[in-house]
């Protein structure tokens, strides 16, 4: 799949199924073993998300796909992005490194998993939130995970 979140073991979009759908597998093409693309965009623009890594270049150290084995060799401009979607309220960081780019660059604390941190970025107040990795790496069931993402969809998404 050409697009985010595309590795049929990540949990993303089972995430996404399970809060939005009550259904895991919404999202999922087990016969497959991808993602339902025609289904994730669409439902994607009818919610207001949006999706962008915090790096634009990254080099693997090694053949994980773990944080601690990748270098970031160019930032994502942050600023740039966030002046192209103005009705952005909140940011989502899912994994250790974007967090600590996206903290660096705003120079906010670093909210816990499953809490968000204020923030003001031309003069108008947004919320990071930082939810669990959907990587199968992240010692946490599925289930368990969009536990902690629903509440943040139902605060920051007319459902």
């Amino acid at each position: 799949m050409d697009f985010f979140y595309p590795n049929y073991i990540n949990d993303m979009w089972r995430i996404f199924g399970i809060v939005f759908y009550n259904d895991k597998l919404y999202f999922v093409d087990e016969t497959r073993k991808t993602f339902i693309l025609e289904r994730i965009i669409p439902f994607l623009q009818e919610k207001g998300i949006g999706l962008y890594d915090t790096a634009t270049v990254v080099r693997r150290l090694k053949n994980t796909a773990s944080d601690k084995d990748l270098e970031v060799v160019e930032e994502t401009d942050l600023d740039a992005l966030l002046n192209q979607i103005p009705s952005c309220k909140a940011v989502v960081t899912t994994g250790q490194k974007a967090t600590d780019i996206f903290c660096g660059h705003f120079q906010i604390p670093q909210p816990k998993v499953g809490e968000a941190q204020t923030f003001i970025f031309n003069g108008k107040e947004m919320r990071l939130f930082r939810m669990p990795s959907s990587s199968r790496a992240y010692p946490m069931r599925v289930e368990r995970k969009a536990e902690y993402y629903a509440p943040m969809f139902q605060e920051i998404i007319n459902k």
